[in-house]
């Protein structure tokens, strides 16, 4: 069945693609092949005085490249020659388009994205259809990857270096609205009018030629010799490297390519893409990212780990118990999805402050012109700030988000279980208290789950799902359809202290913490924190998180296991600054750090005092290696003890759960790329160094001694 039909209109031939196969169309070899052809049919044809190229799928355009057959170009089949030839066949195909001296229009009737959007820069006009749904942009830095089909040398020519330097490195996808300002696009109509204006262009006689193609003409602001581009590509390269400290490869491989390219004209600024994209896609990085930031993505977003047997379950009312910041949160997360919401909390007050976080939020989104007065008005409307557990009749799910005290959750939940059908859940979002041992306040165990939130709720795609020993299929199908409803992106994990992405996550501020204990000097120890990837330096982060809660947690699993509680390195350090000096944290008035106006901040004067620095001092890299290997052998350990048992998750949830170095793609990728047998030999030499911490699990050396990797490739 063809992908690209044609029709006539008023002396334009219409390109409509619509591939039956897929649910949206992409830039594939198939469909390029079968528009190429279109196309050479309706230049040779006098009776048409131009081409109109657009999409039949309702609300998209071409949303992108195929990226299965991206991935297979990874992994080594073809040689780089063939890869460059490849992408030069596509190159050629959309240049036939601006120079066939026919005037081209894309009409974009809704999502234009990546190869998609590049296909519409080789047209002559650009008109986008107005819409929710309408977005355009070339997000493939997003992936790790860059664009591969003239993206970096078209858009750079069209709306000047300095705008679109900006556009390729931070992959967004601009609205309608913004793209019309920006330039991505000519114009932007209603979307049943959409045709008619691509119609009456070219009815106008336009010239049929690219702004690159006219002699004389320059991109906006200059061409890359221009004092004002040669400042922008060197303050932006240099921003890279401060942000990145060069971990990315594909922010160095846009930059270079736009610099490179945009001397020579479009032909072999093209090639130069070529080439450059066929290194950057051998890449481990490149690869990693790819696998995780879009394929492991994709599954979980679309709940690939649902159980199977149980029909999906509309969800119309949940109930909140604990109307604080996490539960405020999920509050008005859960009403902006069309829910209604019971919050509740002891007392009237704080239920109603609860409440207010939807209207602070909204009103903060009215200033900035993207919510509407309606909008705030319907989702309050939605919210019941309470006290009565009555009001819980009739929830579908109730999430606990109160107080990490593990009587306080028992009470709760048995009030709570009084007021539900037999087939209502009970999740608590706790990020340490074990699931099981929660469960056993209750009747129906098998009706409750983990359900683990990350702050800020309506910022924070990942939901932890954790799997108590008692927890039934049928709750865990139900949170499922929860989370889709309310746009989180799920990871299952069964039961255990700290679950998974707070068990892992915590190693990488305890090695912060004992880094200090060492000596080792403060303003390092966060630098090689940062340079590692993470998005918030070690010590920082712990002031985030409160220095007196993760006392509180360490000191209540004390309580827990008694004599068989794990050393931590980070004790000593915690009971100086939290007990010792009354330093707990951020939200207590100062931590690590001390905390000015305006949001200034700067380290603690007395950390110098309380923890005397060693006169020899490692290098950065030693502690970027510490930081990454000890969250990457926890995570390890989360396998082996069957703690999370799908690789693709666990790199999923380090990334959207607390940002593990992305361009790892993950911590067990990151063992993958380096190989389990220099993995282990690496932590061992840790080990010998800084302690047992760092000691491999048998699950690695096995992995080491048969040459197996995680995600068995």
């Amino acid at each position: 069945m063809s992908i690209i039909t044609s029709a006539t209109q008023a002396r334009v031939a219409v390109l409509s693609w619509d591939d039956n196969a897929r649910p949206v169309n992409l830039l594939t070899g198939a469909a390029l092949a079968e528009l190429k052809q279109a196309l050479d049919v309706a230049v040779a044809d006098e009776s048409i005085d131009g081409i109109v190229i657009t999409s039949t799928k309702p609300g998209t355009f071409v949303v992108g490249g195929d990226l299965d057959q991206i991935k297979g170009l990874t992994s080594g089949a073809i040689s780089g020659a063939e890869l460059v030839e490849k992408t030069a066949w596509v190159h050629n195909v959309l240049r036939g388009i601006e120079t066939c001296a026919k005037p081209v229009v894309a009409a974009l009737n809704g999502m234009t994205l990546g190869g998609g959007y590049e296909l519409a820069l080789a047209c002559h006009r650009r008109i986008l259809a107005d819409g929710k749904a309408s977005k355009v942009g070339l997000p493939e830095a997003q992936m790790g990857l860059m664009p591969g089909a003239g993206g970096t040398q078209r858009l750079p020519r069209l709306i000047g270096v300095e705008k679109a330097i900006g556009a390729l490195l931070e992959g967004k996808q601009y609205r309608a609205d913004e793209a019309l300002k920006l330039g991505l696009v000519d114009e932007v109509v209603a979307a049943d009018g959409l045709l008619d204006a691509a119609i009456a262009w070219i009815a106008s006689g336009p010239e049929a030629s690219q702004p690159w193609d006219r002699r004389g003409t320059e991109p906006p602001g200059g061409g890359i010799d221009s004092p004002r581009a040669l400042q922008v590509l060197m303050g932006t390269n240099a921003m890279v490297h401060a942000k990145t400290y060069g971990n990315f490869p594909h922010a160095k491989a846009i930059i270079g390519a736009v610099h490179d390219g945009m001397r020579l004209p479009i032909e072999r600024g093209c090639r130069i893409e070529s080439r450059r994209f066929a290194r950057l896609i051998r890449t481990d990085v490149a690869t990693s990212m790819l696998r995780t930031l879009y394929f492991e993505m994709q599954d979980a977003k679309k709940g690939a780990r649902r159980p199977s047997g149980f029909e999906r379950r509309d969800i119309n009312k949940i109930g909140v118990l604990g109307a604080g910041l996490m539960g405020g949160g999920i509050a008005f997360v859960a009403a902006s999805a069309g829910l209604d919401v019971v919050l509740l909390d002891r007392s009237q007050e704080a239920a109603d402050q609860g409440r207010a976080y939807t209207e602070n939020k909204l009103k903060r989104r009215i200033a900035r012109g993207r919510a509407t007065r309606g909008k705030l008005d319907r989702t309050l409307a939605r919210i019941h700030a309470t006290t009565d557990y009555a009001d819980l009749d009739g929830c579908d799910v109730v999430v606990e988000a109160v107080f990490e005290d593990r009587e306080i959750k028992a009470k709760v939940h048995r009030a709570a279980a009084e007021q539900l059908a037999d087939d209502a859940i009970i999740g608590s979002n706790t990020s340490t208290l074990p699931i099981t041992g929660l469960s056993e306040a209750l009747d129906h165990p098998d009706r409750f789950i983990g359900m683990h939130f990350f702050s800020p709720v309506e910022r924070m795609p990942l939901l932890e799902v954790i799997r108590g020993k008692e927890t039934s299929e049928a709750t865990l199908a139900l949170t499922f359809d929860f989370a889709a409803r309310i746009g989180k992106t799920p990871i299952v994990v069964n039961d255990s202290r700290g679950f998974y992405t707070s068990r892992v996550f915590g190693t990488y501020i305890t090695e912060g913490m004992a880094m200090l204990a060492e000596g080792i000097s403060p303003a390092l120890i966060e630098n090689a924190g940062q340079r590692s990837g993470m998005p918030m330096a070690p010590l920082a982060l712990a002031d985030e998180v409160g220095i007196g809660l993760m006392h509180q947690v360490g000191e209540q699993t004390r309580r827990d296991l008694g004599d068989s509680t794990p050393v931590s390195p980070a004790a000593p350090v915690l009971e100086v600054m939290a007990v010792d000096a009354g330093r707990k944290g951020r939200r207590d008035g100062g931590g690590f750090y001390e905390y000015g106006e305006g949001g200034s901040k700067a380290l603690w004067s007395g950390l110098g005092q309380r923890f005397s620095p060693a006169q020899s001092q490692p290098t950065a890299g030693e502690l970027v290696d510490r930081f990454l290997y000890t969250q990457a052998l926890e995570a390890s350990r989360c396998v082996e003890a069957s703690v999370i048992t799908d690789a693709g998750e666990a790199d999923v949830g380090a990334i959207l759960g607390w940002g593990f170095a992305p361009w790892s793609g993950g911590p067990l990728s990151y063992i993958d790329s380096i190989g389990a047998g220099s993995f282990v030999d690496r932590a061992d030499e840790l080990a010998s160094r800084y302690g047992d911490r760092f000691a491999p699990p048998e699950l690695l050396r096995d992995m080491a001694r048969d040459g197996r990797t995680f995600h068995g490739s």
